[in-house]
């Protein structure tokens, strides 16, 4: 088979306001050497039920300010639910800010051990299986409907669609918020600032380009997305993507 595998799978319609995907991930390193796997920041919670050389870990991960790397080995998988930003508030109904860079254990947050659960996924043979038994346990405790959920994923695509919105004030008055009301919203519900939203996008832009090779005038983009000096863009680069933009482009 092949070293890695990724597929992703779509919510039901009663989840879809609040989950973004199902993905699962396999690899097969037996008798090659382990693999360091780059996982890259997004404003998003990720449920994961984990199972590498015989032993099942769950755990919630809240989101990570930066990027980290995870030692891959032998053989494994991982059944993931991606929920959208503030997709996880009103299953948790606790500030996620207080998940940020963090990961919980099952029974941490929904008060019931996991064993079970765990047992019955990694029995199944098929991906599909596996995602539908981890989904109607999310079904069985769909909670109420959340306007701000709604209203934080319209926040984030806009954002997302609009490569103008470099500060927060642009989002301020597009949506016609308090600034306030605003960061203390993104705090409760994503676990990371309007602000850290907008620059992990913008990043990922950045990214994109240099693989095109459409970057010529280093000073300028910087200028362009709200930089003062290109040592604070480089900076905060590093910190979401895991290098420098030299580095990067170096190893392209």
């Amino acid at each position: 088979m092949q070293k890695f595998s990724l597929m992703r799978y779509e919510p039901a319609d009663s989840l879809a306001q609040l989950i973004e995907h199902y993905w699962v991930v396999r690899w097969d390193l037996t008798g090659q050497a382990p693999f360091r796997q780059t996982v890259l920041s997004y404003p998003n919670v990720n449920l994961a039920f984990e199972y590498e050389n015989n032993e099942i870990f769950t755990g919630i991960y809240g989101v990570p300010t930066t990027t980290y790397t995870r030692l891959l080995k032998e053989e494994g998988m991982t059944l993931g639910i991606k929920f959208k930003p503030g997709g996880f508030h009103p299953f948790w109904k606790q500030s996620i800010s207080l998940l940020t860079g963090k990961v919980l254990g099952f029974k941490d947050v929904f008060g019931i051990d996991v064993q079970d659960i765990e047992q019955q996924i990694f029995a199944i043979e098929t991906e599909e299986e596996m995602v539908q038994l981890a989904e109607q346990f999310l079904l069985d405790r769909i909670p109420e409907q959340d306007d701000n959920v709604e209203l934080i994923n319209r926040i984030v695509q806009f954002t997302i669609d609009n490569r103008q919105i470099t500060k927060v004030e642009d989002i301020v008055q597009e949506f016609d918020m308090n600034k306030r009301t605003l960061q203390r919203l993104f705090n409760r519900y994503v676990g990371v600032s309007p602000k850290w939203v907008i620059k992990r996008y913008r990043l990922q832009e950045v990214v994109e380009l240099m693989e095109k090779g459409a970057v010529s005038n280093w000073p300028k983009l910087a200028q362009d997305m709200g930089y003062y000096d290109q040592a604070h863009f480089i900076k905060d680069f590093k910190a979401m993507i895991g290098k420098s933009p030299e580095e990067y482009i170096r190893e392209m």
